[in-house]
């Protein structure tokens, strides 16, 4: 039997990826800090749902991974054969009015799971990254070969660093890793700072939805399913350690990924799905561009599908309603 362990196991991807790993017969050990950046309430119920799946099979300790102390004494005692490195303080815009946050949990926190990968001698390390690092680039779609050297956000730079820093670990340590790029996920359990939340809740209530830049924006919105379908086959599947150039351009065991739809949507086309999901217009306002936002993104998914065989099959048709519909339940909306 193999022990995982996630960190984020609270959050929306960690709690769904946690899930699947445990409905296949892995151990999964969870961490989480359940910090109070949106409901820790809902992170709370998430928990409840994995410690119903997983009975014994799931463990969880609720700390802070950029306390290296604290962290240490918690796995202490763990069997670990394999990270699955999710947790991170999300958010771009939120990264403008405190930096400090994601310096602590994206950057020491990120050394320090690299540390208890480097001195457990785990198999596979997979990690997240971030669609962001692409920031101002204009080449569409984005490839993991483009330069990244122009972020637009203090949390897109943060992100930046975690894959340099992957990289010098693999480097020394022949560390078998794995960067994980997002693009936009979306789905049942999802986060309420998004944007497909805060319009269904507003849509839902009556309220206006904010518009930025006018609609004229583009995301490769990515369906949880997929996700977990990607990150999944990355940690079954390290990179080898050949000397060999790796998407990314590392020679050293270490791979960068896109995860994405491969799909780049018009934030008007959402806004009508979700319309017709919840079975009501929207009242929009109409927003300037915010700081730290980037016009489009477009996820060039070519490496991780000819290598791992990804293949996102939701579209925002199938996946907006299903959204909505567990938002309803959830939300005891009729």
């Amino acid at each position: 039997m193999t022990t995982i362990l996630v960190t984020g196991a609270a959050g929306f991807i960690g709690m769904n990826v946690a899930r699947q790993l445990l409905a296949r017969g892995d151990t999964v050990i969870g961490i989480d800090n359940v910090n109070d950046y949106y409901s820790p309430a809902l992170k709370r119920d998430r928990l409840r749902l994995l410690a119903d799946a997983g009975s014994r099979n799931f463990r969880f300790h609720e700390i802070d991974f950029a306390d290296a102390a604290k962290l240490e004494a918690a796995l202490k005692e763990e069997k670990i054969d394999r990270i699955i490195h999710l947790g991170a303080q999300p958010g771009v815009r939120y990264s403008i009015t405190n930096p400090h946050a994601y310096v602590q949990s994206n950057l020491v926190g990120h050394l320090n799971m690299l540390e208890i990968a480097r001195h457990r001698g785990v198999a596979n390390m997979v990690y997240a990254s971030s669609s962001s690092v692409y920031g101002a680039n204009k080449s569409q779609p984005f490839r993991v070969s483009d330069r990244v050297d122009h972020p637009v956000s203090l949390y897109a730079a943060t992100k930046k660093a975690d894959e340099l820093m992957s990289e010098t670990y693999a480097h020394l340590y022949r560390l078998p890793l794995t960067g994980l790029r997002f693009f936009t996920v979306y789905g049942p359990w999802g986060r309420p700072d998004m944007a497909m939340w805060l319009f269904a809740e507003r849509i839902l209530n009556g309220r206006p939805i904010d518009v930025f830049n006018n609609g004229e924006m583009k995301r490769d919105f990515t369906y949880i399913d997929d996700i977990v379908a990607g990150v999944i086959a990355c940690i079954d599947n390290p990179p080898p350690d050949d000397n060999q150039p790796k998407a990314g351009g590392s020679v050293s065991p270490h791979r960068i990924y896109n995860i994405g739809n491969n799909r780049p949507e018009q934030l008007m086309r959402l806004i009508e799905v979700l319309e017709d999901a919840c079975g009501r217009k929207a009242d929009k306002r109409f927003l300037p561009m915010q700081a730290g936002d980037v016009h489009e993104t477009y996820a060039d998914i070519d490496a991780i599908r000819d290598e791992l065989g990804y293949r996102p099959a939701t579209s925002i048709e199938v996946g907006v309603p299903r959204f909505v519909d567990w938002y309803r339940d959830y939300c005891g909306i009729g």
